[in-house]
């Protein structure tokens, strides 16, 4: 059978886990060996992280009776063999659904009280509130239980008109779309405000979110829905009705909130199957099909190929059934064929760039650290051996010159100290402009831009405003962040030269991604802050919600930009501490040798023969770093053109004394 989108990802899970296998064993070599610092371990470990834990979000929009719960269904859960999703006609989903899951935790239905709202707290503080949610254990093992649980999302209460208008399901300023009133002037809204439904399904267990986002109204009452879920999916599949074509309140969700996203779009004309005529040929349903196609492309303005035709309740019968040819009638295949082709392709390339920079940095660490390694091991051999045949004065006068080189060395302590000064000085100035207090204080800026303005009609240019000076700040991290890395460059250069360091300065922080989710997050708010949601912003509980859940995602820009600075500055200096503690090793293993060689006389060329040895472990160590990097690389899928390569330094024959070039090493 063709392989299905769920066959697809779990090859891209199966080479990430092979992957992590591979980092695994560089991670434990380098660890058992003693071949990484502290800041390099971390990054191994993020990296190990993030090939676990990356997630592929896949969000579902569409307006009510779509069919877009059975589409989830025969896309990522016909496996189970029933539909985990409810999805009977009419209205079923009614509150954003989001499938995930998490072994620490039990499978569980996790519901949010629609009445949270009115505090104005927003969905991601209301996360970390355990006690905020209704819970309900879901038995997997019994499919009529499950089934029957997960129709808690269906649920709906009735409210009067103010407490619809409150809970932003009702509209003064747009009638049409209001809800329809019972006759004692009540409105039916969801009972729950968002619903997260941990499930041990092989996908989501490999790192799939699927986020089924119900309706207008759902959409547009909740701010995170649309500038915080949606905006950060990775892919949105946008269904519609075959048999309706593009409605008013469909195109509308497409102009309000997908319109302009950034992301894979993909648009669905679900029930293709209502369109079969009883009275009509094959070919006069398909030329149907197809014209409803190319005018749903043309409304939408898009390109035809973005756009498929099918039956998502055929499709899960079919897959349910193992009946080949009517998943083929459902057209459900070419659907399933632009997602791999167009989303998981683009996430292993992501996750392969990261691989590579890894591999990359520990290349480039290792080789410093052993190199610098191997120099100092052939100093002490150029000593040892020219202390062959030599009377006690000569050792006497080695011992002297031992003492002179560490307490020459031990000059740059000084040096090292103003270094670290100066650094501090200047990565504390690159934060300042990214802590929090800094960002509270511009949006507060914001606010009250907004609250002058009548009924916050001024609250986009308040807030493009807000993005101008943040955008501000970041640019100038960035630039100080490259004052930094010029002015250690410079400094290790110089410390390498003077005092036989091996100092490699890493490739400078990358701030200029977070630049990027700033402009992204702008785009998606301005969309958003168009003259509906400005009378919303009059709201202050609505206002509440908004400024939180907006200084909860620039906190999370910013904080991230301060971490990648700190965690780069931190990488950069701690190898200045590593390398002065192993040259005063190495200076003390000198000067014990020799003066264990002033007191036996066959100490001598046992401790010649201990430094062969110990090189030959160093070299060693170079080529498995070699072969792992190597592997991983090629777990990747990437070209072997960098390799370690091993250091030529041989360790010299001749008994001739040290040669000042040999003292600093590395200049």
């Amino acid at each position: 059978m063709t392989p299905t989108f769920a066959s697809n990802f779990d090859a891209l899970s199966g080479w990430r886990t092979a992957l992590g296998r591979r980092l695994t064993d560089l991670s434990r070599y380098l660890t058992d060996h003693d071949l990484a610092d502290s800041p390099a371990n971390d990054a191994l470990a993020s990296l190990a992280q993030r090939l676990t834990g990356e997630k592929l979000v896949v969000a579902f929009v569409a307006e009510f009776s779509r069919g877009k719960s059975e589409l989830i269904n025969a896309i990522f859960f016909a496996d189970a063999g029933r539909r985990v999703l409810p999805a009977t006609p009419g209205r079923t989903t009614m509150c954003p659904v989001e499938l995930a899951y998490d072994p620490e935790e039990a499978p569980t239905l996790s519901l949010l009280p629609i009445v949270t709202r009115l505090e104005g707290l927003s969905l991601g503080e209301l996360r970390a509130q355990p006690r905020a949610w209704t819970h309900i254990r879901l038995n997997v093992k019994v499919p009529e239980e499950l089934s029957l649980a997960l129709t808690e999302v269906m649920r709906t209460r009735w409210v009067t008109q103010d407490e619809a208008r409150t809970l932003g399901f009702w509209d003064d300023e747009r009638p049409e779309d209001n809800p329809q009133l019972d006759e004692r002037g009540q409105v039916e809204v969801p009972e729950w405000r968002h619903a997260l439904i941990n499930y041990p399904h092989p996908l989501l267990k490999q790192g799939l979110v699927v986020l089924d986002t119900p309706g207008l109204n759902a959409i547009g009452a909740e701010p995170e829905l649309t500038l915080g879920l949606l905006p950060t999916a990775h892919a949105t599949v946008f269904i519609l009705g075959a048999d309706t074509g593009v409605t008013k309140s469909d195109m509308a969700i497409w102009r309000d909130h997908l319109g302009t996203h950034n992301l894979a779009r993909f648009v669905v004309l679900n029930k293709i199957d209502a369109l079969i005529d009883p009275l009509a040929t094959a070919e006069e349903v398909a030329a149907q099909i197809e014209s409803q196609r190319q005018a749903t492309a043309r409304t939408l303005d898009i390109a035809p190929e973005r756009v498929f035709p099918l039956s998502a309740r055929q499709a899960l019968a079919a897959r349910v059934a193992g009946d080949a040819q009517g998943l083929a009638d459902s057209r459900l295949i070419a659907l399933e064929d632009a997602l791999s082709s167009q989303l998981l392709p683009q996430r292993r390339q992501v996750l392969q760039q990261v691989v590579d920079d890894a591999a990359q940095q520990v290349e480039l660490h290792v080789t410093r650290r052993l190199g610098d390694t191997r120099r100092q091991l052939a100093e002490q051999m150029l000593e040892l051996r020219g202390v062959r045949g030599k009377s006690g004065a000569k050792v006497r006068v080695m011992l002297k010159r031992v003492e002179e080189e560490t307490a020459e060395f031990e000059l740059c302590t000084t040096r090292l100290q103003a270094l670290r000064v100066v650094h501090s000085r200047m990565l504390k100035d690159a934060l300042v402009g990214l802590s929090s207090d800094r960002l509270r204080e511009e949006v507060g800026q914001m606010q009250a831009e907004m609250n002058a303005s009548l009924l916050n009609l001024g609250a986009k240019k308040a807030f493009v405003g807000l993005c101008t000076r943040l955008r501000v700040l970041l640019d100038a991290a960035v630039a100080r962040g490259s004052e930094i890395h010029d002015m250690l460059g410079a400094s290790f250069a110089k410390l390498n030269a003077e005092f036989g360091f091996g100092l490699a300065l890493p490739k400078g922080p990358e701030l200029e991604r977070f630049t990027r989710e700033l402009a992204l997050i702008e785009r998606n708010y301005v969309q958003y802050l168009g003259l509906t949601q400005a009378l919303r912003l009059s709201q202050p509980k609505f206002m509440e919600q908004f400024r939180r859940m907006l200084v909860s995602k620039l906190r999370v820009v910013f904080e991230n930009a301060s971490g990648e600075l700190e965690l780069w500055s931190k990488g950069a200096s701690a190898q200045v501490d590593s390398q002065l503690r192993e040259r005063r090793r190495s200076f003390r293993r000198r000067r014990e040798a020799l003066e264990r060689i002033q007191s036996a006389a066959g100490e001598l060329e046992h401790r010649i023969g201990e430094i062969e040895l110990q090189d030959q472990r160093v070299h060693q160590y170079l080529a498995r770093v070699s072969e792992l990097t190597a592997a991983l690389r090629e777990q990747a899928g990437l070209q072997q053109d960098s390799g370690l390569g091993l250091l030529s330094i041989d360790l010299p024959a001749t008994d001739e004394p040290v040669p000042m070039m040999l003292r600093h090493a590395g200049a």
